[in-house]
C-alpha cells in the first residue's frame, strides 16, 4: 500500500501544509484505531485516507482525516493533496466528489495543476472576547466570531498584519477555551504584497499546536473579509514559517478554496490493517 506526503496550497517543496495521503485497497475502511496510528506515525497535522465506492453512490471516494490525536470532521489541505494524488496518478479524471464527515466535497484541477475545492461556507457569528483569551494568544482582539460546529473554531481580528506574524501563544491556555481551533486574522499591510489578509491557526485542541496552511479555516476567513473588502474572490497568506497561499471565492453557502499542490515523498505503507 502505497503513502504519499504532499505538500498542499503551494507551487513548491518544503512550503505550504504537508498532508499524509494513503489510497486503501478495497472498499470500505480499515479499523479506526488502526486509521490513527499511521496518523500517529507519520505525526503531520493531517493524514488522509480514501477509498473508492461503488456505482450508485453520492460521490466517487469516501474520504477521512486524522490528526496525531484524533479524527477531524472537515480538513482542505488533506482534501486537496488527496485530489492532487488522484489526479497525478492517473487514478480519476474531471470532477472529484468525496463523501466525508463534513459532507460531500468536490475538487476540480485545472489544466495548471491547480486544485478548486467546493467547501461548504462557515456561518460567522459575532461573540464576546472570551477574558482569557488575550493572555493565551498574546494579544488583545480586535472582534471575535465563532465559525458554527462544521468547522469549531473561534476566529479573531487583530489591529494589523504585523500583530498576526509576531503571535507567540501560550498552546496549553488555548486548548483549554472549548475550540478546534483559534484563527488569529488582520487585513494585508500592503495591498500591493499579492494578497488581501494574513492569517495563522493554532489546534493544540486536536494536538496540533500550530497548523501551517488550514483551508477549512479558509471557509470562515472568506466570508469575514469579502464583507469587509467589497468582493468574493480574495487571497489569504497563512503567516506560518512554510507560509502558503489559499485562493477563496464566496459562492453563498458555499466556498471555493484553490491552491497548487506538491508530491515530496512516494513510499511503501509496510504494515496493512488487521
Amino acid at each position: 500500500m502505497r503513502i504519499r506526503i504532499v505538500d498542499a496550497f503551494t507551487d513548491r517543496p518544503f512550503a505550504g501544509n504537508p498532508a499524509g495521503v494513503v489510497l486503501l485497497d478495497g472498499d470500505g475502511f480499515p479499523d479506526a484505531g488502526w486509521l490513527q496510528h499511521v496518523a500517529a506515525e507519520v505525526n503531520l497535522a493531517e493524514t488522509a485516507f480514501a477509498h473508492r465506492l461503488g456505482p450508485g453512490a453520492d460521490a466517487g471516494w469516501a474520504l477521512r482525516w486524522f490528526t496525531p490525536a484524533t479524527e477531524v470532521d472537515l480538513c482542505g489541505h488533506a482534501t486537496l493533496a488527496t485530489a492532487h494524488v488522484l489526479h497525478t496518478t492517473g487514478t480519476a479524471t474531471g470532477t472529484v466528489r468525496f463523501t466525508t464527515r463534513g459532507g460531500v466535497l468536490t475538487a476540480v484541477t485545472g489544466d495548471d495543476g491547480v486544485i478548486t475545492l467546493d467547501f461548504p461556507t462557515a456561518p460567522l457569528t459575532a461573540v464576546d472576547v472570551p477574558p482569557e483569551l488575550p493572555e493565551a494568544l498574546g494579544a488583545r482582539p480586535l472582534s471575535a466570531h465563532d465559525t458554527g460546529p462544521a468547522v469549531g473554531d473561534l476566529l479573531v481580528e487583530l489591529p494589523g498584519e504585523r500583530a498576526v506574524w509576531d503571535l507567540a501563544p501560550d498552546f496549553r491556555a488555548l486548548a483549554r477555551l472549548g475550540h478546534r481551533g483559534v484563527i488569529a486574522t488582520a487585513a494585508a499591510g500592503d495591498p500591493s504584497a499579492g494578497y488581501d489578509f494574513v492569517s495563522r491557526f493554532f489546534g493544540p485542541a486536536v494536538g496540533i499546536d500550530e497548523d501551517p496552511v488550514t483551508g477549512s479555516a479558509h471557509t470562515a476567513l472568506a466570508p469575514f473579509w469579502s464583507a469587509r473588502l467589497g468582493r468574493e474572490e480574495l487571497t489569504g497568506l497563512q503567516a506560518s514559517a512554510r507560509t502558503g497561499l489559499v485562493r477563496t471565492a464566496l459562492r453563498g453557502e458555499r466556498t471555493l478554496l484553490s491552491g497548487g499542490a506538491v508530491t515530496v515523498i512516494d513510499g511503501e505503507l509496510l504494515t496493512a490493517p488487521d
